[in-house]
């Protein structure tokens, strides 16, 4: 009887079951070989760039897919896209139009509700969308001031094709990357199990950390400082900005914006 009076609540899942760690171990396998490749001369420096984007985004975005349950196939279709486009990225603006394909796909897959887990696919009012915009616009305002006060860094309107080759990157790779896993998969995770403080903490921290052992990151100390604190604040944001929306899009918007910005600054 007391059986039927206190039933069993079922226990949540290991924070990282389903992760695909066959195509992980592939993704840094060859990322490895590519490496060892490039340093005895065999192949292209340009080969490192290309196997760095395809194993970095790309184990993010298939971790992601893997979290929210979509079939393993759609994840090596993104990791396949994110190489493509990062192989003839070098060509060009228009060589960085290759970087929509990732995006494409997941608004593919999110059109046919495989991603409701990542908090994409559902209808998004108009109001969370202003409101992204609207934080990244804050705080990337916030960056280009600081920015030109205290580093001595600026907009800069004279290198326009290698910011729009940049701002392909963001979105096809970089943000997609980091908001499907950090905020659409960890946070999501982590916020079924515990309070929105140690969900954000969580997410937030391993989104600063994804960019310190970013080796194109600039290593002074007052890049990486700024780095810390504008990166941990755009995370917290747009952790808000999912639990507030249950929905990716205005914390991508709110990433993209900010990027597209950061994109602009340079010296001289």
């Amino acid at each position: 009887m007391w059986a039927l009076d206190q039933p069993c609540a079922p226990r949540a899942g290991r924070l990282f079951a389903d992760t695909p760690l066959a195509l992980l171990a592939v993704l840094a396998l060859g990322a490895a070989t590519t490496w060892a490749l490039v340093e005895l001369g065999v192949l292209a420096p340009h080969a490192m760039h290309v196997a760095g984007v395809t194993a970095g985004h790309g184990a993010l975005l298939a971790t992601a897919f893997a979290w929210a349950r979509v079939r393993s196939g759609s994840g090596v279709v993104v990791v396949a896209l994110l190489g493509l486009a990062a192989s003839v990225a070098a060509l060009g603006v228009f060589g960085a139009l290759a970087y929509l394909g990732p995006p494409l796909w997941v608004a593919w897959l999110a059109r046919r509700g495989r991603l409701a887990g990542l908090g994409l696919g559902a209808p998004v009012s108009l109001r969370s969308v202003l409101t992204g915009a609207g934080a990244g616009a804050f705080l990337s305002s916030h960056l280009l001031v600081s920015a030109s006060r205290t580093l001595g860094v600026h907009v800069r309107l004279d290198h326009i094709p290698e910011v729009l080759a940049a701002v392909g990157y963001d979105v096809g790779a970089n943000v997609l990357a980091a908001e499907c896993f950090f905020r659409g998969a960890l946070f999501n995770r982590a916020q079924r199990r515990w309070s929105f403080t140690v969900a954000a903490t969580l997410a937030t921290t391993s989104y600063v950390v994804r960019y310190l052992v970013d080796p194109l990151l600039p290593k002074s100390i007052e890049l990486v400082v700024g780095a810390v604190f504008y990166l941990a604040l755009l995370g917290a944001i747009n952790c808000w900005l999912l639990w507030w929306s249950e929905s990716l899009v205005p914390g991508l918007l709110s990433a993209l914006v900010f990027f597209a910005a950061y994109r602009t600054l340079g010296s001289g």
